[in-house]
């Protein structure tokens, strides 16, 4: 197993500031992830990205129901944030934080006006036995693609 084997590397150009990208990316992250993508067992009313080191990202259902499927480890706006994975390989809730993976994602400034954001997904063996499913899960088009290109539609939507 190489390096390679257990991170999964994306990014994506968003025509906006360092300062805005990163802004938008943790108050709108419900904005652009998929409502399919979602653990609850009932409709998501909302998705939350607490902004602090502590914090949580979490769906809450239409039900009031909750489901905190990630941890905030490192919050430095506007340049780096990473958070935990704690989904496993069945797509149920991992609560272990030793058996999940961490998503680092980098806002880089191009110019002053155009920043390109880079997500790395690594660890990704960490969730034991079935971590090749987690893996091309979230390198799948239906993955973090996915979820970068519906972000980069928020600019470019005018909003």
């Amino acid at each position: 197993m190489t390096q390679a084997d257990v991170v999964v590397r994306r990014q994506i150009i968003v025509e906006a500031s360092v300062e805005k990208a990163f802004t938008v990316f943790t108050e709108r992250f419900g904005d652009f992830k998929p409502v399919e993508h979602n653990l609850l067992g009932v409709a998501i009313a909302a998705t939350v990205f607490e902004p602090k080191v502590g914090g949580h990202i979490y769906d809450t259902g239409v039900d009031g129901s909750e489901c905190r499927w990630a941890r905030v480890l490192a919050y430095e706006p506007p340049d780096r944030l990473v958070f935990s994975w704690d989904i496993g390989p069945t797509w149920q809730i991992e609560t272990e934080p030793e058996n999940t993976s961490e998503v680092e994602v980098r806002f880089v400034a191009e110019t002053p006006q155009r920043t390109r954001v880079e997500l790395e997904h690594r660890h990704l063996d960490r969730h034991g036995d079935g971590w090749l499913s987690v893996r091309d899960g979230v390198a799948d088009d239906a993955g973090w693609p996915l979820y970068l290109a519906r972000y980069a539609a928020l600019f470019t939507a005018g909003s």
